[in-house]
């Protein structure tokens, strides 16, 4: 009886030291250095869902109505980032069951030992993707009702200048040689308040030292309907960082958060150890690396910084910002309190 062949898997390359993907007699080289394990696992993910073909009928995969969202929707929108691990979270729980199986009481099941925050965000990609799979490979007999945990308040943590100080003093310990700078991601969450998803993709021609000014997108892409990204004006000492960071990277590189290949996403691995170190636990709400945006914001407000131009600084809308940021400016019904 002929041996079962082995599924594509990694393996190391030890006289390049590089990882490549073992597929039967073929090789596939993933150009990732022996300690970037984790860039080569997402490479032969990729592998994998590429050779992977859905089975389109009445009660799909829900691995498959997945990886069909992936691939023609989410993939190249320029956040796919920000949808990546959620669709992988989804896939490991729901991958192999289908359509038929989402009940009110397996998406309760899903919720449980997650936040309802990430278990709402997760199932909201979900009920997208059944959407997507409906209008483009269906008509779906009947679509599921996704039942949704309960919609959190929003997370306007924010950090004092103190709490600022020591994280950016953390992350210039944590970041080590060889691995992106976590200081470099601080400073441009602090001083421009830009999204996660906009600073890991920040490339260095988004920059106009000559101007002051940071592109938050390429020219070819979209501006996002509910994530804008406007060009916004850099400060004097966010510039001079940069300024220092152009002449240390050379003009060859690409990404303003990338040093010798490695990737920016591998990063966020460290990211707990530098709220350890800078003694920043989470009792007073869960410090993400969103909290440079709230700080950002907060900041601005309370330097009473005009609502219109603070929006547009941000990427925000006036009515977002005022909403959850305009108790901190000075200003704030202070005609109201009067009378």
């Amino acid at each position: 009886m002929p041996r079962r062949r082995s599924p594509p898997r990694l393996l190391l390359d030890k006289t390049r030291g590089q990882w490549i993907i073992k597929d039967g007699d073929t090789r596939i080289r993933t150009g990732c250095a022996e300690a970037d394990r984790w860039t080569a696992e997402k490479r032969l993910a990729e592998y994998l869902g590429e050779k992977h073909k859905p089975s389109f009928g009445p009660d799909p995969l829900i691995a498959d109505i997945l990886l069909v969202y992936w691939r023609e929707h989410l993939e190249h929108k320029p956040s796919a980032e920000n949808y990546r691990y959620g669709v992988r979270l989804l896939g490991e729980w729901w991958g192999k069951k289908r359509l038929s199986d989402i009940t009110p009481a397996n998406c309760r099941a899903y919720g449980k030992g997650r936040t309802e925050s990430a278990a709402r965000q997760n199932l909201e990609i979900l009920r997208a993707a059944i959407k997507y799979w409906h209008k483009h490979h269906g008509p779906l007999p009947a679509i599921p009702a996704i039942v949704l945990p309960a919609k959190p308040e929003p997370r306007t943590r924010w950090m004092t200048r103190s709490e600022a100080a020591k994280l950016l003093w953390a992350a210039r310990r944590v970041s080590t040689r060889g691995q992106p700078s976590i200081a470099r991601f601080v400073l441009l969450g602090i001083y421009t308040g830009s999204r996660s998803s906009v600073i890991r993709g920040l490339r260095w021609d988004w920059i106009d030292f000559e101007s002051g000014t940071m592109r938050r997108r390429s020219r070819r892409a979209n501006e996002s309907r509910n994530k804008r990204t406007p060009i916004v004006k850099l400060g004097r000492r966010i510039l001079s960082h940069l300024q220092r960071w152009r002449r240390l990277d050379g003009p060859k590189a690409v990404y303003v958060c990338e040093h010798d290949g490695v990737t920016f996403e591998k990063m966020f691995y460290s990211w707990s150890k530098v709220l350890k170190v800078a003694g920043l636990d989470n009792s007073a709400g869960k410090v993400t690396p969103h909290i440079m945006r709230h700080t950002r914001a907060t900041w601005l407000m309370q330097a009473g910084v005009d609502l219109w131009e603070a929006a547009g600084h941000l990427g925000m809308n006036v009515k977002t910002l005022q909403e959850h940021y305009g108790h901190h400016h000075p200003n704030f019904q202070s005609r109201a309190a009067e009378v």
